[in-house]
């Protein structure tokens, strides 16, 4: 393990910096040889820094590991590449360790520029950086599946008692109306109630029955950024009109393939969450953030689905409000639970659902002042006429 030498000369400030970091990570030269790393790496593959510098990447982990083919993946590709949920064996622990891996190319080519020559005297073409991080994407999708299994649990109940609770409900109502016709102006005024309790209840019902659609998606290319412009137009129209809005875009993001009218439905839940965060920020310090972006390499790999998830394109949601409570966080997306006094506890499950009915995940991102929703999903493959596609649960 790594020691300090009696009498050596300490060590750059970014050095101690980086080998202080906490999770493994280190650097594979284009013979596969390792070398650089930090002590996190020392004591998950346990063996020395000094011993590390003399090994090569496939005498670390067994033959045909995935940390051998994202780090060739990388080098051909010249972007960074994530696989999530990998479990990873070392000599020294013939256990399977969960981590997420991210294969970081260190040297640019193209450019041409005294930068980049720069950059190859200190990193040689084929030097990669791997990260290895603890298994935190791959549970949250995990825990959506849980979750969406027992959203469709609960409500398939209320999907099946729907019919019957409904029709009598409206014959409650038009009774109600018949005899509103006929009422003093104190009575009408409970005639209305129970019109406007049996609507209510009738509109939650509605709602339960979404969770247990099991029709595909009807999907056709959507401008994601057209979505979110019409969410934002209709919030600043309505309930979020004292709110200030920032979009921060890629223009050059593809198309998702799905229901336009669903996806509007789902970022205008997370708009109106993030508005009711900011009901009590004075006139004009309330803001929303909208985001785009293009994360090339995100691929999942869920328990209980069939093949990979490729999500590269990444939505996120961001208010400056109270936030989030810690013991509110895992139960997110789970239905029925809400912080709000008269809130269902519908919302996020629902969108949860859309999201994962085309193919996505979400998940809620603490920040240092306020939330912030994250949302994957696949772009639009136009060369097979589909997206990525929603995965597959097993049966």
């Amino acid at each position: 393990m790594s020691s300090v030498i009696a009498g050596a000369s300490p060590a750059p400030p970014a050095e101690v910096i980086l080998r202080a970091i906490g999770q493994p990570f280190f650097v594979v030269a284009a013979d596969d040889t390792i070398v650089e790393a930090n002590d996190a790496t020392e004591h998950f593959f346990r063996i020395g820094r000094a011993a590390l510098k003399r090994r090569k990447l496939t005498d670390l982990v067994p033959f045909g590991s995935p940390l051998v083919a994202l780090v060739a993946e990388a080098r051909r590709r010249g972007t960074p590449v994530n696989e999530y949920a990998v479990d990873l064996k070392t000599p020294a622990n013939t256990e399977r360790q969960p981590v997420d891996l991210q294969v970081v190319p260190m040297h640019e080519t193209g450019r041409g520029d005294a930068a980049e020559s720069k950059a190859a005297a200190i990193h040689p073409p084929g030097n990669v950086l791997v990260l290895m991080l603890e298994r935190a994407m791959a549970n949250k999708i995990d825990r959506q599946l849980t979750h969406r299994s027992a959203a469709k649990s609960v409500t398939g109940l209320a999907a099946m008692l729907g019919h019957e609770i409904k029709n009598p409900l409206l014959g409650i109502r038009g009774a109600a109306q018949l005899l509103g016709h006929q009422a003093s102006a104190d009575d009408k005024a409970l005639t209305q109630l129970i019109c406007d309790e049996t609507d209510r209840i009738c509109r939650l019902i509605d709602r339960w029955e979404v969770f247990s659609e099991t029709r595909p998606i009807d999907g056709k290319p959507v401008n994601m950024h057209a979505v979110l412009d019409r969410v934002e137009r209709i919030a600043t129209s309505g309930f979020a009109g004292n709110i200030r809005f920032e979009s921060d875009y890629d223009p050059s993001l593809p198309a998702v393939l799905g229901d336009a009218d669903q996806l509007i439905q789902a970022f205008l839940n997370l708009v109106k969450n993030a508005a009711e965060a900011l009901a009590s920020s004075p006139d004009g310090s309330g803001v929303i953030h909208l985001k785009s972006a293009f994360r090339q390499g995100m691929r999942f790999s869920v328990s209980g689905v069939s093949k990979k998830v490729n999500l590269p394109l990444e939505f996120i949601v961001a208010d400056n409000g109270a936030g989030v409570t810690p013991e509110m966080m895992p139960h997110l997306f789970e239905p029925f639970i809400s912080t709000k006094a008269n809130g269902s506890g519908l919302g996020l499950p629902l969108v949860a659902k859309v999201i994962g009915d085309h193919g996505g995940v979400i998940e809620y991102l603490p920040t240092e002042r306020g939330s912030a929703f994250r949302v994957l999903l696949p772009m639009h493959d136009t060369s097979l006429g589909s997206s990525a596609g929603p995965p597959q649960e097993k049966q």
